[in-house]
């Protein structure tokens, strides 16, 4: 198997500092108010707000936001993401696919992004309110790339085929992390279920393209990623994206090391060099992040 380079150590995090890479500056401008608008006028939540992601507001900026499905409160309780927690959400909403659709259109959205919270209190963990999006999001915006990011529904893979009936432009699961450090970070979900859940998509070939995540600065090492971006690799991902964890609040798992901008790129190289036909990796990378871009360069 192919090495990593050999890179200085990642720093430890100093209470209340970031190194410089991991500082930005916050976008201006009225299209930013004008996409918030649009979200309040359909009553739509993003995953850019309750996860309090560090791109809102530049992708605001850009008139694009990726959509929360389902409500906005999770079955899951996962140490790593600020979304709030409930054994008993409210039920998904009929008019949702609807709403979300006319807001694509809108918005003026050449791809969009959805994801959703995950739903164990429903029989198909929510997959049919998904296939209902992606039909209510071709109906009204058919020149619009759809993107979804979905959970394992625990497993279900006729839940899973629901979705991928509708042949969305992308799929999308993020393993999240490391398999030694999943069942701290993830609640409920396992590294090889996620592996098992990329595998039928990709199998399927109801989906041009597959996609997986991992966040760093949890703790793994450099080889645990290098295992990870193989393992993905092997489930048949298209495209891997890496991006640097941050805490969203003090009852959130701490950050255990900043990581380099080099070391993105080692991750970035190396998954090149086993065959990932689009790698994405960078301290402010998340999953949906830049996703038309990254979809438009993978190579074929």
């Amino acid at each position: 198997m192919n090495k990593l380079n050999v890179l200085p150590e990642n720093p430890e995090p100093e209470l209340g500092r970031f190194p410089q890479w991991l500082h930005r500056k916050i976008p201006r401008g009225g299209a930013s108010f004008q996409t918030h608008k649009i979200l309040e006028k359909y009553r739509l939540n993003t995953v850019c707000e309750e996860a309090k992601c560090p791109n809102r507001m530049e992708c605001y900026s850009r008139k694009t936001a990726t959509f929360l499905a389902l409500g906005k409160a999770c079955t899951r309780s996962c140490g790593f993401c600020d979304i709030d927690f409930s054994k008993n959400p409210k039920a998904p909403e009929a008019d949702e696919p609807e709403r979300i659709a006319k807001s694509v259109l809108e918005l003026g959205l050449r791809h969009v992004v959805i994801t959703m919270v995950a739903r164990d209190d429903i029989a198909d963990g929510g997959a049919a309110q998904i296939a209902a999006i992606i039909k209510a999001v071709r109906a009204h915006a058919p020149d619009c790339s759809i993107e979804v990011l979905t959970s394992d529904f625990a497993g279900n893979l006729s839940a899973l085929d629901a979705v991928l009936e509708e042949l969305p432009d992308v799929f999308n699961h993020n393993i999240e992390t490391v398999r030694r450090l999943t069942p701290r970070v993830r609640h409920k979900a396992t590294y090889d279920r996620t592996l098992d859940i990329l595998r039928h998509a990709k199998a399927s070939g109801k989906s041009p393209f597959v996609k997986s995540g991992i966040m760093v600065g949890l703790g793994e090492t450099d080889a645990e990623v290098q295992e990870t971006i193989a393992d993905l690799h092997g489930a048949g991902c298209d495209i891997i994206t890496i991006g640097h964890y941050l805490q969203a609040d003090r009852l959130r798992l701490p950050v255990k090391s900043f990581v380099t901008p080099e070391q993105f790129k080692a991750y970035e190289e190396f998954g090149k060099s086993l065959g990932v036909k689009q790698m994405y990796c960078g301290p402010f990378v998340r999953s949906s992040y830049n996703a038309l871009e990254v979809k438009n360069l993978v190579v074929t």
